[in-house]
């Protein structure tokens, strides 16, 4: 069997995005997070999104261009400390936002990955990240039942991948990209190098091509990409 040939240009795969879908973002701050495809979204111009991301990253960068555009309805996240225009948009209540633990989030997404409906996790308890939660008592503790975390469309950014989609990161861009792979119905990779297929040795893949629908390649790296550049 042949395996397809994924790699898209970054307008035709951008286009998947409709009004009203969720979109996960990877990214830690700058590593890891898809700055190209997140402008190709802004062109493209779908609204009323949904976005998880770890971060909102800070002003004039990343989900900024985003929330500046008016695309953004509803931001799950762990912080918003970086961005204060995030802050302000949130406190005048223009975009609702979902808190959570860093490592809470992360494990809701591995749980829409793994096909699971949920976790349980006593974090959080009494504080305002377990208000309108489901609440139990199980094993003898108070647990809240965290809900997994699917998306529509993962945008993701990776250091090298084929043109069947594996894809490999660099030291700290892994963060939240392998969990968004498995978590969404349609992926899109920015990648600094694609490679014919065959181009990546297998002990170097960290996300199988089977989770990843497009890829496209970004040539040179812009200023948002300073910090990682190599």
């Amino acid at each position: 069997m042949k395996l397809p040939n994924k790699q898209n240009s970054m307008e035709d795969a951008i286009a998947h995005v409709k009004d009203g879908d969720t979109v996960m973002l990877g990214g830690f701050g700058v590593p890891g997070t898809p700055f190209a495809l997140i402008h190709a979204l802004v062109r493209h111009g779908a609204r009323d999104l949904t976005i998880i991301k770890n971060d909102a990253n800070e002003p004039d960068m990343g989900v900024d261009h985003l929330l500046q555009s008016g695309l953004v309805a509803r931001l799950i996240t762990t912080h918003l400390g970086l961005n204060g225009h995030a802050i302000e948009l949130m406190n005048s209540g223009k975009i609702k936002v979902e808190f959570n633990a860093q490592g809470i989030l992360a494990e809701r997404i591995r749980a829409g990955g793994a096909g699971l409906g949920g976790v349980l996790s006593d974090i959080g308890i009494g504080t305002e990240l377990a208000e309108g939660k489901q609440v139990i008592e199980f094993g003898g503790k108070t647990q809240i039942i965290e809900p997994a975390l699917r998306a529509d469309v993962a945008l993701l950014h990776a250091a090298r991948a084929d043109s069947f989609g594996n894809l490999a990161y660099v030291a700290t861009a892994q963060n939240f990209n392998p969990l968004m792979a498995m978590a969404a119905d349609c992926v899109i990779a920015e990648v600094e190098t694609l490679l014919p297929l065959g181009g990546l040795a297998a002990d170097d893949i960290h996300t199988v091509g089977v989770f990843v629908d497009h890829v496209t390649e970004l040539g040179a790296l812009s200023e948002e990409y300073a910090v990682v550049q190599r």
